[in-house]
């Protein structure tokens, strides 16, 4: 049904809607144009669609809904744009519009207000998904599950981790200091979101293993949730992102940084100033949170100035062929390029071969691709074909998301290739 919206949340990106200048050259790089074809899938299509919703002329119906949802927030038409145009922010703008005129649809109203704030509850609740995946979801590829036809509101036939038995919070104390006779170099807060807490836990340790070996004192708090990358850059849910960046700028506001390996939660929590300040307190708050918030690699090339001999190898990657994957957000919103590939190519006995294309969309983006796993998939094609050029071993990236996308797409395509987070390459 048709409605009109209140474009509060548009209006703050005016600015970015303006500086458009419909010249099209976004329809050279974006992925859903790219599949699509049509111009409503590119930004300039998606400018004209947001100025009508500020303007008053165009209606939210289904089907601007949908053009809104149907966007990966890659950013790669603002980064090939002569006006650097970022559309995508205003597209989470509209978003957040939208849900302020017809709220969120059952059951994401229940995940975001009341599973992802409260984590133990969704730790629990996940563990009777873990038995629940034991009996139903067969397990074909290592750990990964093939999701039955039943469950195709995840992806038909989509092949996903599996919940680990046992979670990272289980798995580590709260405070975990470097080895006695180390020198405390400084204190950090890690933010291990939920992929790592719940899917890659072994990474999560890993992690902290390898920090507190080099001289960083690592505090896991046990009152952080979610980053809210779904609830409010997906969903537009503006409430309830607001509630769990107020729980997560309190939960580390006494770190020299908040470290994170999932290049989109960095990105999330480093924007909550951008789209959820509402009041100069919280505007103060999430700012002086997200200027100390630092992906991995980044943490480690650029303020630990690791030498190149603390990346030692793992036992099961020595004389393999990697290659790399920029995920969207550590490549174009974070700025974060050449770190990882500094860290790979210091790896000794590893051969790095660069992918053609590599800082192209994956096409997971979060919640778009259970929407739109089809559409995900047929962007995953490209991003494969780069992976095979490499003739490489093992496909590696810094963002949990983008590794679930590359594992169900290399399966599916069938190709002897492991994925791994960059950090499982080092001892």
């Amino acid at each position: 049904m048709a409605k009109k919206i209140e474009p509060r949340e548009i209006k703050k990106f005016e600015t970015d809607l303006a500086q458009c200048v419909k010249c099209g050259m976004c329809s050279f790089w974006c992925p859903v144009y790219q599949e699509e074809r049509t111009e409503y899938s590119l930004a300039r299509g998606k400018n004209v669609i947001i100025r009508g919703l500020l303007s008053g002329d165009l209606d939210l119906t289904d089907k601007v809904i949908d053009r809104l949802n149907k966007c990966t927030l890659c950013k790669t038409c603002t980064m090939n744009c002569s006006a650097r145009a970022n559309i995508p922010a205003a597209v989470v703008a509209a978003r957040a519009d939208k849900v302020n005129a017809k709220g969120v649809n059952f059951p994401y109203s229940i995940v975001y207000g009341w599973l992802l704030p409260h984590r133990t509850f969704m730790g629990n609740l996940l563990r009777f998904a873990s038995w629940f995946q034991g009996i139903f979801l067969p397990k074909t590829e290592g750990s990964i599950r093939h999701l039955p036809n039943f469950l195709s509101a995840l992806g038909k036939g989509r092949q996903i981790p599996q919940i680990a038995p046992k979670f990272l919070r289980q798995m580590v104390p709260v405070v975990n200091k470097p080895p006695e006779g180390t020198p405390t170099r400084m204190r950090i807060g890690y933010f291990t979101g939920c992929m790592t807490e719940y899917v890659f836990p072994e990474l999560g340790k890993h992690i902290i293993d390898f920090l507190t070996r080099n001289g960083v004192e690592v505090v896991v708090p046990e009152a952080q949730g979610c980053c809210g990358a779904p609830v409010y850059l997906g969903a537009g849910d503006f409430n309830n992102g607001r509630k769990l960046a107020d729980t997560n700028t309190k939960s580390f506001a006494d770190f020299d940084y908040v470290i994170t390996d999932c290049a989109s939660c960095a990105s999330a929590i480093k924007d909550y100033k951008k789209f959820l300040a509402d009041n100069p307190q919280r505007e103060e708050a999430y700012g002086k949170f997200g200027d100390r918030v630092k992906d991995i690699s980044e943490f480690l090339v650029d303020v630990l100035k690791l030498p190149a001999s603390a990346y030692q190898p793992a036992a099961d990657i020595k004389g393999k062929k990697v290659t790399w994957h920029d995920p969207c957000h550590l490549n174009r919103y974070l700025g974060v390029k050449s770190q990882p590939r500094q860290i790979i190519k210091s790896i000794p006995g590893v051969e790095y071969i660069e992918m053609p294309n590599a800082d192209r969309c994956c096409g997971m983006a979060g919640t778009f691709s259970i929407y739109y796993y089809d559409l995900s998939k047929n962007i995953a094609d490209k991003k494969i074909e780069g992976i095979k050029a490499t003739g490489a071993d093992i496909v590696v990236t810094g963002c949990p998301g983008c590794e679930i996308q590359l594992m169900d797409n290399t399966i599916r395509h069938k190709m002897p290739v492991k994925v791994m987070h960059i950090m499982e390459l080092l001892q």
